[in-house]
Parts: C-alpha cells; structure tokens; sequence
C-alpha cells in the first residue's frame, strides 16, 4: 500500500471547538469498516495530532449510523511495506496494523473521548476500549466480534483492557459469547461513562472535551500517562512512586503556578504549556 497521507478521506479531522480535534470515520456505506487505507489514515492522523500544540482533546466518532463495524470482511488490502512479503509475514504485519492502534492511543498525550454513535464491533469495540473516556448515543451497540467469525476474542487489546474496564467475569462472558449488548447495557456495567440521546452525543463529547480543559495540558497528559502505566503496575507503591515523581515535575511549571495564582484570584486560568 505504501506511505499514505493522513488527509484520506478515510478518516476526516476537523476542529469543532477551540483545542478539540475531532477525527471521524469515514466509509458510512460500510459501517466504517476497517481497511488498510482507513487504519493507516488513523495513525498518521495521531502521529500529527500528537506533536499540535493546539489540540488539547481529541473526539473519536464514525460517519452515518456506525462507529465501527471491525475488520472489513470484504478486504482490508495491505499494511504499508509488505509488499515483497510472503503470505505469513504480510499476514503477520496486518495484525500488527490494526492492534498498534492502541498502544497509539494510548501513547498520544491527548485524551481521546470516544463518542459512540451506532455499532462498534470487533476492531471498532477495540479502539472505544483503547479511548480514555467512552460516552455511547442510544442507538450504540457493542460486541467482540472476532469470536463469531471461527477467532479468538482475544485480539486488539481486548484481553487486556476489557477486564479491567469492567471486571473479569462480564468480560469473559461477553468474550465468550460475541454476544451484541446494547447502550443500556454498557452504561450499567461502566464501559461508558454517559448515555445520551443519538442527537447530543457530539455536543456532550464537546462538553467533556471543555471540562478537561479546564486543566493545564502537562497535568493531563501526566494523568492519562499514570492511570494508564497504573493498570500494567503489579504493586500500590510502584504507582505511588511514579505519581511521587509526575506531582514533581508538574509542581515545577508555570501552568502550575498559573493555576493557583487564577484559584486564588478566583479566575479562569491562561494556559501555555510552559
């Protein structure tokens, strides 16, 4: 397939509101099922947003009445630099496309808020697992898909990150069976955080996006990192000492001083970044 620019009509970036970068899915016809072209649009679209100083937040929805409807089945192509491969090793490098995309995530220095609108299944389930925070329209549906194609449900992170959204035992029933649950569902066992009506789900992502930036870009970015780094620490004083060292190096910027010195002159604070 080669290098790809990130302005694929795949996968759309816009600026809905100051500092928030929302990047949308974008093969309506087909769910927004995953391709090559489609995944590798989502990486380069990270690795840019990754390094704006401007972006504070990042929005992550599908176009039409899906968010992700997982691997497309009809073909998903190849992933870049595969092309003198054998069949196996190009295989191997297709799996490795698609499941990279949460580490990636998971990397950027932005929170990412995945805004549910319609069905997320196999892949697309994954990358709402690999956001930071979930909110679901009503009309949103979930399932590990991989399971009812002849697949482990282990696959794209899942495995992982699934049980300690919501516990080990939902996570292995709902493994095991590729069952679909509805929004309703999701919001009861605390996959997302919010349910809201499919015509508010945008602007209550926004709103959310607004609230987290309401703090200073280095504290968040701090905080994604260390609840993240948190769930992969065996032990309470390994996370204890990194949270000792991230307080450390917040407690020496100039947002830091901004935001006492705003609390104390009861105004909103004027980030830099510095």
């Amino acid at each position: 397939m080669g290098a790809m620019a990130a302005s694929s009509d795949t996968v759309l970036r816009s600026e809905p509101r100051p500092g928030i970068a929302q990047l949308t899915l974008n093969r309506p016809d087909k769910l927004n099922a995953m391709t090559g072209e489609l995944v590798q649009a989502l990486h380069e679209h990270l690795d840019e947003i990754a390094v704006d100083p401007d972006v504070r937040v990042v929005v992550l929805t599908g176009a039409g009445r899906g968010f992700c409807a997982g691997l497309d089945l009809g073909g998903y192509g190849t992933a870049p630099h595969t092309e003198r491969m054998g069949r196996t090793q190009a295989g191997f490098a297709v799996q490795k496309h698609i499941a990279s995309l949460i580490p990636h995530l998971r990397s950027l220095p932005q929170p990412v808020i995945a805004a549910v609108n319609g069905a997320a299944a196999g892949g697309g389930f994954a990358l709402v697992l690999g956001s930071d925070v979930r909110l679901a329209a009503r009309a949103s549906k979930f399932n590990a898909a991989f399971i009812r194609i002849g697949l482990s449900a282990c696959d794209i992170g899942t495995s992982w990150v699934l049980p300690r959204l919501i516990g080990a035992a939902r996570a292995q029933e709902l493994m095991l069976t590729g069952r679909v649950f509805d929004a309703e569902e999701a919001y009861r066992i605390g996959l997302v955080v919010d349910l809201v009506d499919d015509h508010a789900l945008l602007d209550t992502a926004y709103a959310k996006a607004e609230q987290i930036m309401l703090n200073a870009p280095f504290g968040v970015a701090l905080t994604k990192e260390g609840m993240w780094s948190a769930l992969e620490i065996p032990g309470m004083q390994a996370a204890i000492d990194l949270e000792n060292r991230q307080q450390i190096m917040a407690s020496a910027t100039s947002d830091h001083r901004e935001a006492m010195q705003a609390f104390l002159e009861r105004r909103p604070p004027n980030y830099t970044n510095s």
